[in-house]
């Protein structure tokens, strides 16, 4: 399938803004990563805690196959092929964070060893999977940017709740201090190219299949 010279020039400039901004916001992560700490405060880190629950991946899966079905079943496949696309979007942006985060092998805020990059070894063992060497990008924020920039691509509407649930997920990774400010702007950048190439590859395949499909029965 080819791919219009518009998207490939969207995703060319969000690239490369979103170089910049990374740049711009590891400036920033000290002063950001203190300024939105609640870990002292109970209230918040109750809430923090709740956002950042609802930003793993088995959330929006199960919420969205679920109204999938919901619709196809009540005779709107179309409505239920876009929620699909959504939901497997932000699984494969989330999927794509979890991947990098693991090979960067950047140390968490709350790291009990030097800030850095280490990779995917460190002091003679593997770190591959380690909780305080996966911070780079965010995965939790990756899965809720995806959703957010694939409901966009659907509808203005849902978009624009999509997009309140992505910032108070983004926002609680920073605030519980499992993430520093610059990878969540990464995951930010990654998540938005991705799903425009997933509009491309993923969605009229998921329109086709499901709509079509069901369009005799539904007729019958």
């Amino acid at each position: 399938m080819a791919f219009p010279k518009k998207s490939f020039a969207i995703f060319f400039f969000w690239l490369l803004g979103g170089g910049l901004a990374i740049a711009v916001a590891w400036t920033l992560d000290s002063p950001v990563d203190t300024a939105l700490d609640v870990t002292r405060n109970p209230g918040l880190h109750a809430f923090a805690w709740w956002c950042s629950k609802l930003g793993e991946g088995w959330v929006p899966a199960l919420a969205g196959i679920s109204l999938a079905i919901i619709f196809i079943i009540a005779g709107r496949p179309p409505v239920g092929a876009k929620i699909l696309f959504v939901v497997i979007t932000c699984e494969l942006t989330g999927l794509a964070g979890l991947i990098l985060r693991i090979l960067f092998g950047r140390t968490r805020p709350l790291a009990d060893v030097p800030q850095g990059f280490y990779g995917v070894w460190y002091h003679g063992h593997w770190i591959i999977g380690k909780y305080e060497f996966s911070s780079f990008p965010s995965g939790h924020s990756a899965t809720a940017a995806g959703l957010a920039a694939a409901a966009w691509i659907v509808s203005s509407r849902w978009g624009a709740v999509a997009t309140l649930y992505a910032l108070l997920v983004m926002w609680s990774r920073i605030a519980l201090q499992s993430h520093h400010l610059s990878d969540v702007v990464a995951a930010a950048v990654l998540a938005v190219p991705l799903a425009i190439l997933s509009k491309q590859l993923l969605l009229p395949f998921l329109e086709a299949r499901i709509v079509d499909a069901l369009k005799p029965g539904l007729k019958g």
